[in-house]
């Protein structure tokens, strides 16, 4: 049965689990605006898999590489990522689980101007590998196989989240600017997921969370110098609604809080501002998703405000063996 109580026939039924399989939508690194799209955190059924390619353009007085958001006053960043990734759902104790990885690469050039002088740098490679956990804490158990899924609504979930960055990336330590930011760090949190009316294709709606706190080892040959970084609180919104069945769209907010910096103990300003974004998710077929947003910050006119902008597009090719499995037999 459909969620409005019409009946779902075979067709149909493969159309919809297929749609929940692909339903994270588009994997994006944490480094950019430390924030994911709306979506990314939607169960699927387990064992599905899912390859990202993005691409992102952004500008900005942070490097967008170092999810710290130090903010360089003077300082005109402008960067080119273009990442690829890989996703895997599954079933841990009952419970739905995703682990992710993602690889960023690209090039950053940036130029800040001290005491009216001009100094340029760049750097192109890859950056710092993210590796990304989840498991549900709250709300429906995994779904393992197809009728699981039919009768998935997401209700009101809570999951806890782990990310860890390896600090392997393209690094240079005679210079302030890098891909790679030679240390470790990661970030805990607890994605939420909150239904607004009926789950049924066209009609969805849903309010999400993601509160979380980034940790940060120090960087001991920061140009000569030990940089160190406080937690930085991270809280991410996103309101999203189905237009169509292949169709959506979310506002999206975020708040970013901490993270101050010290260089030999010498210490910077703590951040306490907001961004806010539209994305517009697309769904080409039943394989491949493409996501377009944009995001910017808020309150950032002064000159130790952190100041960013991002275009984003992601194509994402998402499969299932049991789905691949069901699709050979119909064709047959």
């Amino acid at each position: 049965m459909r969620n409005d109580g019409r009946p779902m026939g075979p067709a149909a039924w493969l159309r919809w689990v297929l749609a929940i399989t692909l339903a994270m939508g588009a994997l994006c690194p944490p480094q950019a605006l430390a924030q994911v799209p709306a979506r990314f955190y939607w169960k699927t059924l387990s064992d599905a898999n899912a390859v990202p390619l993005i691409y992102q353009s952004m500008s900005g007085n942070t490097n967008p590489f170092d999810p710290s958001h130090r903010v360089t006053a003077g300082a005109n960043f402008d960067a080119t990522l273009a990442m690829a990734g890989y996703a895997h759902t599954f079933t841990l104790l009952d419970r739905s689980a995703m682990a992710a990885v993602i690889l960023p690469m690209g090039r950053i050039s940036g130029a800040v101007t001290v005491a009216g002088n001009s100094v340029t740098q760049s750097a192109n490679g890859f950056g710092d590998p993210m590796l990304e956990f989840t498991i549900n804490l709250l709300g429906p158990r995994a779904q393992k196989n197809i009728p699981d899924a039919l009768r998935y609504e997401p209700g009101f979930s809570v999951d806890l989240l782990a990310d860890l960055a390896l600090p392997v990336g393209e690094y240079d330590s005679s210079q302030q600017l890098n891909i790679g930011q030679n240390r470790w760090y990661g970030r805990l949190g607890m994605p939420v997921i909150w239904q607004l009316g009926p789950w049924v294709p066209g009609r969805r709606t849903t309010l999400e969370f993601l509160p979380a706190v980034w940790l940060f080892g120090p960087n001991n040959d920061y140009v000569g110098q030990t940089l160190k970084t406080d937690p930085m609180f991270q809280l991410d919104a996103h309101l999203t609604r189905d237009f169509t069945e292949h169709f959506w769209g979310a506002i999206d907010a975020a708040w970013y809080s901490g993270g101050k910096a010290s260089i030999n103990g010498v210490e910077g300003k703590k951040l306490d501002n907001v961004g806010l974004g539209l994305t517009l998710g697309y769904k080409i077929n039943d394989s491949l998703n493409l996501t377009v947003g944009y995001k910017s910050t808020l309150n950032d006119s002064g000159p130790g405000d952190l100041r960013m902008d991002g275009f984003m597009i992601s194509l994402v090719y998402g499969w299932h063996p049991l789905i691949e499995g069901m699709k050979r037999l119909k064709s047959e």
